[in-house]
């Protein structure tokens, strides 16, 4: 999901135009997700119903639903069709449109990330940002499977780098360059991809992520945008998608039902980059009153 709001002139008509319903999957196959190039079994995840029809025009018979902005709406969505979906999916998609870094994803230009980074999940301290990880929980990244994101951005003539998942859209230059600064390698920011990602992980099924570039990320120009622009990248990329049923780091993943340690909640580690150690909680005897944990 890029910059805009609902109503915001981006070009074209409004990314929020009518009231799509949230949550359920459209799909007409048979088989739910069947992927017409090579069957496999694909939901895609998106936040608003322009960029679902943007999806499906690409004609590839995935599932898509429409999660909803932001990473808690996204990850309920997709939580939602992975646990209704009659037959297990073999890949989860976190597509749609957002901002370019400058330099590394240009407007109308399309990022696959090799790494999904939740940029602001964390505390401010007087030294600055600290990552959740750094306080001793969760984690802040999930890492999808290697060939598949080559081989889709490859097929895409996309860059492939970190995509940020942000809950407020940079605005300035000053945020940008920090965001930049913290993540030196980061080609785009977007608002569902990490929320995607944490539920493709608990059900055991690897995730990609790909962004079509509407803006740069910087200070907010609505004129800039360029979001139909956008939203044809998004269709011409996902139609040049590889058949991802024949790429073994997908095909491999395991379901839920032969990964009993994820009904406690963990991620897979492959998908997930691995929290602190010192997160046991046993490793973290409670802090003085009025000091935060780290």
């Amino acid at each position: 999901m890029p910059g805009g709001g609902a109503g915001e002139p981006g070009g074209g008509r409004a990314l929020s135009a009518g009231r799509p319903t949230l949550g359920r999957v459209r799909g007409s196959g048979a088989v739910p997700g069947g992927d017409a190039v090579s069957g496999a079994r694909v939901l895609v995840v998106v936040a608003v119903a322009a960029e679902a029809e943007a999806v499906e025009r690409a004609g590839r018979g995935y599932d898509v639903v429409i999660g909803g902005v932001g990473p808690a709406a996204a990850a309920a969505g997709a939580a939602g069709a992975l646990a209704a979906a009659p037959v297990p999916y073999d890949l989860v998609i976190a597509a749609g449109i957002g901002g370019g870094f400058a330099g590394v994803a240009p407007v109308g230009g399309v990022v696959v990330a090799d790494e999904i980074v939740a940029a602001d999940l964390g505390a401010e301290t007087p030294d600055g940002f600290v990552p959740v990880t750094e306080l001793g929980f969760g984690a802040v990244a999930h890492r999808p499977p290697p060939a598949a994101a080559r081989a889709a951005a490859e097929a895409a003539g996309a860059v492939l780098g970190t995509v940020l998942t942000v809950s407020t859209v940079t605005g300035s230059a000053g945020r940008a360059a920090e965001l930049r600064r913290r993540h030196p390698r980061a080609a785009a920011e977007a608002m569902e991809g990490f929320g995607v990602a944490e539920a493709a992980a608990r059900h055991g099924v690897p995730v990609l992520e790909i962004r079509a570039v509407s803006n740069a990320v910087g200070p907010r120009d609505r004129a800039a945008w360029r979001i139909p622009d956008a939203l044809n990248a998004l269709t011409a990329a996902v139609a040049a998608l590889p058949a991802f049923g024949e790429l073994p780091d997908v095909a491999a993943v395991p379901d839920l039902a032969a990964r009993p340690d994820l009904a406690e909640g963990d991620a897979p580690a492959a998908d997930v980059a691995p929290a602190d150690p010192a997160a046991d909680p046993a490793a973290h005897p409670a802090p003085p009153d009025g000091e935060e944990p780290r």
